[in-house]
């Protein structure tokens, strides 16, 4: 796919670690509601790519642009507002906090950005309510199952209604039958809401969920549209 139209766009990323490159002039685009799986090998560097496209990392050298605007050259100020609003994240384990409700943690993003503790509530309950977990609203997440634990923080990485999500292995830590249930509600709820969803997996059954593949091998990325 080419990247006309794009929301999200690397160009010739290169990130070196000591000596070991982790990126080697990797390329990437996604379009808004679209869900694109980054696939590869462990120590390809899907999840460095990721890193970089989500403004965590800054590449030795390449671009990334968002929304028309070039992330790597943004302060860290600026990107950290972009994390807090219109990025969203799950990763492999939840990454819950563990003092907090379940309805806490999922309105915890909204209440960072400035909202009231009782609209952040109302919308985090909305969103738990979508994902089929209301019922834990007020559990905290070590009383949950780990199923349950994950589609909290599916709602807590959506709540904002963020543009770009970004997803590292996250069913890693469950059965199939909960990955499979996450999956399904994680991408239903991203179309719906034209979401761009950057799903990093080594599962092909999780890949199968997403509208196009791209293969990360030796710091290269490839797009595996039409090819089979």
């Amino acid at each position: 796919m080419t990247p006309a139209g794009s929301l999200l766009i690397a160009t010739s990323l290169n990130k070196t670690y000591g000596h070991t490159p982790a990126l080697d002039g990797a390329d990437f685009s996604i379009h808004p509601g679209e869900v694109v799986a980054v696939m590869g090998p462990s120590g390809s560097g899907k999840s460095t790519l990721l890193h970089c496209l989500a403004g965590i990392v800054r590449p030795d050298s390449g671009t990334v642009q968002y929304n028309g605007r070039e992330l790597t050259a943004m302060s860290d100020s600026e990107r950290s507002g972009l994390r807090r609003g219109e990025f969203g994240f799950v990763f492999q384990f939840g990454q819950l906090v563990p003092e907090l409700s379940c309805v806490e943690n999922v309105a915890l993003p909204l209440r960072l950005n400035g909202a009231k503790r009782k609209e952040a509530e109302a919308r985090a309950e909305s969103w738990m309510e979508r994902l089929e977990v209301a019922d834990v609203a007020h559990k905290r997440p070590g009383e949950v199952s780990g199923g349950q634990g994950q589609r909290v923080a599916v709602a807590r990485s959506l709540v904002t209604s963020p543009r770009v999500l970004f997803a590292d292995e996250p069913t890693g830590a469950l059965d199939s039958l909960n990955g499979e249930r996450v999956m399904e509600l994680l991408t239903e709820a991203a179309r719906e809401s034209r979401t761009a969803v950057v799903l990093v997996t080594h599962e092909a059954r999780v890949a199968a969920y997403s509208d196009r593949e791209v293969v990360v091998r030796d710091g290269k990325a490839r797009d595996m549209a039409g090819v089979r």
